[in-house]
């Protein structure tokens, strides 16, 4: 069997680029040959995990099914080759750092001094190769964080130096660049382009590929001279126009012939033709649309679009399931109360309260929660969203008026929402939450039982706090059922509305789940009951 082939993705001129699809992307095509492919992802802070980091820092934090709190391009790589990632597809600067030091005072290295190069470029090299070596894939394609020149890429453009003189053509490089259109000249300018790719080359590492991205098309002229002064074949000079939809990239890609490319290098047999027909089927769907819908998206990092990534792609999925355009409207939880909910809410057809942290905007959801119920609005709670939605519920309708989590009112004389038990030790703030991947087992003739079709199911979680057992019956009583339950731990999962077209507050993340080839049924189903509401 050949070798596990490894295919390095940097940055250069500008970050935001889009590494992570070009990744994706290049993956979904290898993935379509034929061909076991994973992608991982490089972070250059010192940040063990951004599962401590602020949305506003660094958008969402992506959670994988064996519980790593990870870098957002994770769930591009999931939602595209629709196989899940782990720990081990994300590796950060802090996390090479603190193995070198571990192993350091175990005195694994026997009074060696402790540097850069070797240690810690041997720990970068151990991780990329883990995920080839375990597994057996056929390609193991890793994104690296940042741009090339930043101080803290250095430690990793150098062990991929290193991999190259390594192991030859199981290695290779691809540079995504920044080909700009200067509109008063009426030109693009490949000089960033040249710059970029010298600075690679003053570390050491030549590229292989280079992906140019650009607003406007790359004529033969332009290929040509890129080609000649970053010394690659004009037919390593691959185009990434910017497209409608990030989903159109793989498309983009194909027609360039990048998988093509990439195979000819790595000496791989081409595989089959690529079978893409319901990735194409989705596209169609998604830009032919026979209907739309208007959901109101609560929550408090709302303008900040990555801070709810996965829940904007999974509407995206959800709507080209039911051939509907889904327009997501940001509502900050912070500008909404009694007087302001009404006109806030006007021409929704759903209302999705987000997840979170803390006590800001907090009032907010659970007024958007209250105008949902009164209103029979479609509605969906995630999470802290759920957690509003008891919160909201014990307030206005058992009549519990200080109601609250003991996340933000620690001295509530009715705390619906408390702290799980086996986190009230906990003292560390990093990785300690519930994480991963837990069980639910769903009581029939129930709206969560039509949604999922089974009684058992699996989702991803991160939280601390929980639905308090000891208010259960005076909720369900009420009218406010528990229609999923982690039995093994007494834990409820899901609620929803005996007396509402679609109330369902969930304690898990189904927007980690979502993928173009499987649409998860909650956020499906949610855009169906909108599309009711709407024709109503």
């Amino acid at each position: 069997m050949a070798s596990t082939k490894y295919v390095f993705v940097t940055g250069g001129v500008a970050s935001s680029l889009g590494k992570g699809i070009i990744s994706a992307s290049l993956a979904k095509l290898l993935q379509a040959r034929g061909f076991s492919v994973t992608i991982q992802k490089l972070d250059p802070y010192i940040n063990i995990d951004p599962g401590t980091l602020n949305p506003y820092e660094h958008g969402e934090c992506y959670v994988t099914e064996d519980g790593a709190e990870t870098d957002l391009d994770l769930g591009h790589y999931e939602r595209y080759l629709n196989v899940p990632t782990s720990q081990k597809n994300n590796v950060t600067t802090g996390r090479i750092y603190q193995e070198v030091i571990l192993r350091e005072r175990r005195g694994d290295y026997l009074g060696a001094t402790v540097q850069v190069i070797p240690h810690i470029t041997d720990e970068i090299k151990r991780c990329i190769k883990l995920l080839g070596n375990e597994n057996n894939y056929d390609f193991v394609i890793t994104e690296i964080g940042g741009t090339v020149g930043d101080i803290e890429s250095l430690p990793y453009i150098e062990a991929v130096r290193q991999m190259r003189w390594e192991i030859g053509t199981d290695c290779l490089v691809i540079h995504l660049t920044l080909v700009p259109y200067l509109a008063a000249a009426a030109e693009l300018k490949t000089k960033p382009t040249q710059h970029s790719v010298k600075a690679l080359l003053e570390q050491g590492v030549q590229p292989d590929i280079i992906v140019c991205r650009t607003e406007k098309h790359l004529n033969e002229n332009l290929r040509n001279k890129i080609a000649l002064f970053c010394n690659v074949n004009p037919t390593s000079v691959i185009e990434s126009i910017d497209a409608d939809s990030i989903y159109d990239v793989p498309l983009l890609m194909l027609d360039e012939r990048l998988d093509l490319e990439v195979l000819e290098k790595t000496r791989m047999p081409l595989g089959h033709t690529p079978e893409l027909s319901k990735w194409e089927e989705f596209l169609f769907r998604l830009k032919h649309p026979e209907k739309q819908v208007v959901i109101g998206l609560v929550g408090k990092y709302v303008e900040l679009k990555d801070a709810y990534k996965s829940i904007n792609e999974s509407f995206v999925h959800a709507g080209a399931s039911n051939k509907c355009k889904v327009v997501v409207k940001a509502l900050h939880s912070e500008s909404i109360n009694s007087e302001t909910v009404a006109e806030t809410m006007k021409g929704l057809d759903g209302i999705l309260v987000a997840p979170g942290f803390g006590s800001r905007g907090i009032e907010g959801k659970i007024e958007a929660i209250r105008y949902a119920r009164e209103n029979k609005i479609p509605f969906l709670g995630i999470c802290l969203g759920m957690q509003c939605a008891v919160i909201e519920f014990g307030r206005n309708v058992l009549g519990l008026k200080d109601a609250h989590s003991t996340e933000m009112a620690p001295e509530t004389t009715n705390p619906v929402i408390d702290l799980m038990e086996d986190q009230k030790t906990v003292c560390k703030k990093g990785g300690t939450m519930r994480l991963g991947a837990f069980p639910c087992t769903i009581g029939k003739n129930t709206l969560a039982f039509a949604v999922y079709g089974r009684e058992d199911i699996s989702e991803r979680h991160r939280h601390r706090y929980e639905f308090n057992n000891k208010y259960l019956k005076q909720f369900e009583d009420a009218g406010m059922m528990a229609s999923g339950i982690n039995t093994k731990d007494n834990l409820v999962e899901i609620v929803e509305l005996k007396n509402h077209p679609w109330f369902v507050g969930i304690q898990f993340h189904p927007e980690y789940k979502s993928t173009v080839a499987n649409p998860h049924p909650l956020f499906v189903n949610f855009v169906k009951a909108a599309i009711g509401y709407s024709q109503k």
